[in-house]
């Protein structure tokens, strides 16, 4: 691995890895803004303009921008987190400097129409129509809301219905001219690739339009806003449903992003959902057949974090299986994992990561993510390093400080009351 890391005078970083063996390259614009830093006027803003950029920019109408890419076979797209927003490209090698091109000129050049504003408005809320419609998306958002309340990282992503219908587009330009600014970017490439010319490319792109010249605010984005998010312990949150199933999430609190301890924590994670061998996967489908999908996951966010365990189920059996995970994690906490245990979920980690960076898009994520998220960029070899320390004494420890604390629950299904689950969450 060959990773370069190149800081431009005006703030913008540039983050390279070069992969000689392979035919393909891909490019990523890393934006430090998400849902987090947005107010409640703006509630789903960072997404808003997601979508808002590929609409058109100065040089290039929105199927200018799709038909580039499409006419030499890439892909490109865009996310947005709570804490960052993406946009990149993949292309063959040859085609880098096409892919630069396009994706530095929409941070860079948006024009954010009112038609456009207006038009792509309709889309965000079929978004948001859409999630509601999947109860075992919409139990995520759910989970957030009760866990965090009120808060900007406790609020969907996507925004609200009535956020959107109210956001004008001088409030969203206003925000993308705030926000996206160099001290708040990460460039990310991968590929067969110079790292020098092609930095010198990229800066070459979205220094167009005096990007690179804009007034500074000083500090990048910390993401921090609300950072002391209070906690909703032995709380449920209920969206009533006529549903088939009952979708059920029960998170405790977590470690944060920049805590040492997130490498034990995902091995934690693997072992109690994270494959068909893990302690709820056994626990709740293959001894009882209660659930058909169950899952963890340990989500890290500037100064917070959650553990999470998703189930989707008959309603007659819900309390049921919530009783489970509670035991599943008590039982954890009280006496660790086994030896097996514990061997087979740091195989896991190190197996997903690996074999995770087969493609340079995913290479292209895992810098630029790592860059964005903790500031420099771990070595692949540290990673594994870090997963292969963790130990029974480490687990224990971990399991023992949050695995006891109080949960909190989400529940979107055919429920009328959220009484229904208080007994199994005392």
């Amino acid at each position: 691995m060959a990773v370069r890391k190149t800081v431009h005078p005006s703030g913008l970083r540039i983050v390279t890895e070069e992969i000689p063996d392979v035919r393909s390259a891909a490019f990523g614009i890393w934006v430090n803004v998400g849902s987090r830093n947005e107010t409640p006027k703006v509630a789903g803003a960072s997404h808003f303009l997601e979508h808002l950029l590929f609409k058109g920019t100065k040089r290039r109408s929105a199927l200018e921008i799709s038909s580039a890419i499409d006419a030499v076979g890439g892909e490109m797209n865009a996310f947005t987190s709570k804490e960052y927003t993406c946009f990149y490209a993949r292309v063959i090698d040859k085609d880098l400097p096409l892919a630069i091109d396009v994706i530095s000129d929409l941070i860079t050049s948006s024009i954010a129409k009112l038609e456009d504003v207006d038009a792509e408005r309709k889309v965000v809320l079929e978004e948001i129509s859409m999630r509601d419609d999947d109860p075992s998306d919409l139990v995520h958002d759910l989970f957030s809301e009760t866990f965090y309340g009120d808060t900007p990282v406790g609020r969907p992503i996507l925004g609200t219905t009535k956020s959107i219908k109210n956001m004008s587009r001088n409030s969203i330009f206003n925000y993308y001219k705030e926000n996206y600014l160099p001290e708040n970017i990460v460039i990310s490439i991968a590929g067969n690739l110079k790292s020098k010319r092609t930095i010198e490319e990229s800066l070459n792109a979205i220094s167009k339009d005096s990007f690179l010249e804009k007034p500074s605010t000083g500090t990048p984005n910390r993401n921090l806003r609300n950072s002391k998010s209070r906690f909703s312990a032995e709380k449920v949150g209920l969206i009533n449903r006529k549903t088939e199933q009952a979708h059920l999430f029960l998170g405790v609190p977590g470690v944060a992003r920049d805590d040492k301890r997130r490498f034990a924590m995902s091995v934690l994670s693997a072992a109690l959902g994270g494959g068909m061998s893990s302690r709820l996967f056994q626990e709740i489908r293959e001894k009882r057949g209660l659930a058909y999908s169950v899952y963890s996951y340990a989500q890290q966010y500037a100064g917070t974090g959650f553990l999470g365990f998703y189930a989707g189920c008959n309603p007659k059996k819900a309390t049921e299986v919530v009783s489970l995970v509670r035991e599943t994690l008590h039982d954890v906490a009280n006496n660790g994992l086994s030896h097996e245990e514990l061997t087979r979920a740091q195989g896991a980690v190190t197996g997903s990561l690996v074999l995770s960076q087969e493609d340079t898009g995913s290479r292209m994520t895992r810098i630029g993510k790592s860059e964005i998220v903790h500031g420099e960029v771990l070595g692949f070899d540290e990673i594994l390093k870090e997963i292969s320390r963790v130990d029974s004494v480490s687990i224990r420890e971990l399991a023992s400080e949050f695995l006891t604390k109080s949960p909190t629950l989400a529940v979107v299904g055919p429920f009328a009351r959220e009484s229904v689950f208080e007994k199994v969450m005392r």
